[in-house]
């Protein structure tokens, strides 16, 4: 389907027209309820266990909570093989490469830290957004975008300037970019999925199920054991991230994609970076400096700016 085509011109009219509604910011609450504690549960993960089977048992578990959801509930998932072919990229942006190199940046730094360039999706949907549907950057989008850049670039100064990790420090941080723009990506599909008409929960499953098989492919290259870490930490971040994280915050966020647009839906990502940093100061001793906060209320007013434009 064309980009400049009448269907996604009147679906994107739709969602700027849509007047928020009590559905809509429940959905809001769950998605920000959600990721603001997944990233705590994130960290429990990292250790014993192999970032690539870690992902694959999250995803395997979620995909059998998922699919029991759509039997329960009814829900169709028979699909054509073109379907599944979108269901399988989805899957491999959203659902397994996007984890695995959160996880992989977990190893270097504090889970609230992760969740502040994760909420840079805001600004790569819209970037993303006006690469795939051609629309032209306006100069307020630019500027938000710069301003959220240098916000990540001054709450990650302490930890690449003031430590010893300086060098882990940036791996982390371009791991956690690069996941970033695996989940924008996989934004864009699930977009097109939906225009499709097809159900987000039976998509959703389908993709966690080509997640986990591209994990479990990757574990094997890998030359990986499928071991669990028997502890209570490891099995509650599983569980967590599995139902609550996976299950639920997916099927609200690209719930609310779908009705209102990437901009908008992008609004969630402003605020749980900092209730997620105040985990990480509690679980974690997070330290906060001058510099830590100043950058990260200029990622969140960078995102205000870029996402203002939504409001049209």
């Amino acid at each position: 389907m064309s980009a400049a085509s009448p269907t996604n011109t009147a679906s994107r009219a739709a969602q700027k027209a849509h007047t928020f509604t009590a559905f809509d910011f429940a959905l809001y609450a769950i998605t920000v309820f959600a990721w603001s504690t997944s990233w705590i549960a994130l960290k429990m993960q990292v250790g014993t266990v192999a970032p690539e089977v870690s992902v694959a048992w999250r995803f395997l578990l979620a995909s059998v909570v998922m699919f029991g959801w759509i039997a329960v509930a009814g829900r169709p998932w028979r699909f054509s093989l073109s379907d599944h072919a979108r269901f399988a990229i989805q899957g491999a942006l959203i659902f397994s490469t996007n984890f695995y190199l959160f996880y992989l940046g977990g190893q270097y730094l504090a889970s609230g830290l992760l969740s502040v360039v994760f909420s840079l999706a805001s600004v790569f949907n819209l970037l993303l957004s006006a690469a795939v549907f051609r629309q032209r950057i306006e100069a307020r989008v630019a500027v938000g975008a710069a301003i959220g850049f240098a916000g990540i670039g001054l709450v990650y100064w302490p930890e690449i300037a003031g430590t010893e990790m300086d060098h882990d420090a940036l791996v982390g941080l371009f791991l956690c970019i690069a996941g970033t723009l695996f989940f924008c990506s996989g934004n864009m599909m699930s977009t097109f999925n939906q225009r499709r008409g097809l159900p987000v929960v039976s998509t959703n499953a389908w993709g966690m199920v080509y997640g986990t098989l591209i994990m479990l492919a990757l574990s094997l290259i890998n030359g990986r054991t499928f071991e669990v870490e028997w502890t209570l930490p490891y099995l509650g971040g599983l569980v967590w991230l599995a139902v609550v994280s996976s299950v639920i915050a997916f099927a609200s966020y690209l719930t609310l994609l779908g009705r209102i647009g990437a901009a908008r839906a992008g609004y969630a990502t402003v605020i749980f970076p900092v209730f997620a940093l105040g985990i990480s100061t509690v679980f974690e001793g997070y330290v906060w400096t001058p510099v830590a906060v100043v950058g990260l209320v200029a990622v969140m007013i960078g995102n205000l700016i870029v996402l203002s434009r939504g409001k049209r």
